[in-house]
């Protein structure tokens, strides 16, 4: 493949608020996924160039990338900022419940995202419960932990309400309608938890019509009739349709899950499964049928779940881990086990494609390591980009004692190259 040269951009979306503070920087040296040594020069929230190891000299901040992959950026589809961090304070062995103090709400959201961007991921999609008793102070908190969070994150919140249908469900209707004037980005919900599911379902997305606003439904998918219903509906639909974890395919009949595949293909619908475990709302564990779904057509992203709640007290919200575990367990090979948690997440969320070619976002992420099997296995030093910036760092270094042999084996050591000029990783 040849360098990629400056291009017209197929999508404004990224530059649309530029980070005044971003200038120019220069990765040096990454391999890429090809196996290709390149530099990548960045400007603003694009890629500008990409070059052979050594052929663009610009002006501003170099990073020294030797013995780092670089790939674009994973995405976080399904994460539960609202409730993240709270499994210590809510446990067992706790005095009491979380704090759902608005305050509280934002410091752990805000934390979770934190976390999160650490392992890679630049943009979150985060579902927040409403109604109820209590309303609208969780989706607050977390809007407001997304305003905190500009310029290092990209965080959007899905509205969650329990009840729809029904008189008990009249007033988290019009409170699902309220978020969205609030600023939540999309719709979501359980209507596995609603008395009646389809309603519950077609309520969801009649006021995602009305909003053009994306829907995203947390559901087991363990009913072929109902979900046939909810693809029919849904294939009308402008706006991106997701669902997940949708374990319960697994546990249909193979032809029974081949037809409800093969529906939710012609809907468009994508699966967001959750390889890490379960999160909030779902009664059982396991995973979504990645491969049988994939077979016939339908897009597959990989999420995290929960981060550290009662609902997996030990989630980790690593985006690596999520296409480990599909590659490991799924029956994926390496690079659609991370195309799940990097390009189609990205689509799932309504956003640009990320390539790392010139025109393209500037959502990178480095990962020390040759090969993407070796980075799926061992990820554990990376540096994040955002758009243009680097945002996040973390650096291990693995040390060993001295055998007291004469070290002619010729084994491996992890060291770290020399910094070179504007310094290093």
């Amino acid at each position: 493949m040849p360098d990629s040269q400056p291009r017209r951009p197929d999508d404004h979306a990224a530059d649309a608020s530029p980070d005044p503070e971003s200038s120019a920087l220069t990765l040096c040296g990454a391999r890429l996924t090809d196996g290709r040594i390149v530099d990548v020069r960045l400007g603003g929230a694009r890629i500008e160039a990409v070059g052979t190891a050594g052929s663009l000299v610009a002006p501003g901040a170099r990073v020294d990338l030797r013995g780092y992959l670089l790939l674009p950026a994973p995405a976080e589809p399904h994460a539960h900022s609202d409730t993240a961090l709270t499994a210590d304070v809510a446990g067992p062995d706790a005095p009491g419940p979380a704090s759902q103090h608005p305050e509280d709400i934002q410091r752990r959201a805000t934390e979770a995202a934190l976390l999160q961007l650490g392992h890679g991921a630049t943009a979150l999609r985060s579902h927040v419960r409403i109604g109820d008793m209590a309303g609208l102070g969780a989706l607050e908190a977390v809007l407001q932990a997304r305003r905190s969070l500009r310029g290092l994150a990209d965080l959007t919140a899905v509205a969650v309400p329990r009840l729809l249908t029904g008189v008990a469900g009249a007033g988290n209707l019009a409170m699902l309608r309220d978020a969205l004037k609030m600023g939540a980005g999309a719709v979501g919900g359980c209507p596995d938890l609603d008395p009646d599911p389809a309603g519950y379902a077609e309520a969801v997305l009649e006021v995602a019509a009305e909003h053009g606003c994306p829907v995203d439904l947390h559901t087991d998918s363990d009913d072929p009739a109902r979900l046939a219903r909810f693809a029919t509906t849904a294939a009308g639909m402008r706006q991106g349709v997701s669902i997940g974890p949708c374990a319960g395919l697994s546990r249909l009949p193979e032809d029974a899950a081949g037809r409800a595949a093969d529906q939710l293909a012609a809907a468009g619908v994508t699966v967001v499964c959750l390889p890490q475990g379960g999160c909030c709302g779902a009664e059982r564990s396991g995973v979504a049928p990645v491969r049988l779904l994939r077979a016939a057509g339908v897009r597959v992203a990989a999420g995290s779940g929960a981060l550290r709640d009662l609902a997996n007290p030990v989630g980790r919200g690593d985006p690596l881990e999520a296409a480990f575990l599909l590659a490991s367990q799924g029956g994926l090979r390496a690079e659609p086990a991370y195309q799940a948690v990097s390009a189609d997440a990205r689509s799932a969320m309504g956003l640009p494609e990320v390539r790392v070619e010139a025109g393209f976002p500037a959502e990178l992420l480095a990962v020390r390591g040759a090969q993407l099997t070796g980075v799926l296995s061992l990820a554990y030093s990376r540096i994040v980009v955002h758009r243009g910036r680097v945002v996040a760092r973390t650096s291990a270094v693995r040390e060993y004692c001295d055998s007291g042999t004469d070290g002619s084996f010729g084994l491996p050591r992890q060291g770290r190259p020399d910094s070179g000029t504007g310094g290093g990783p």
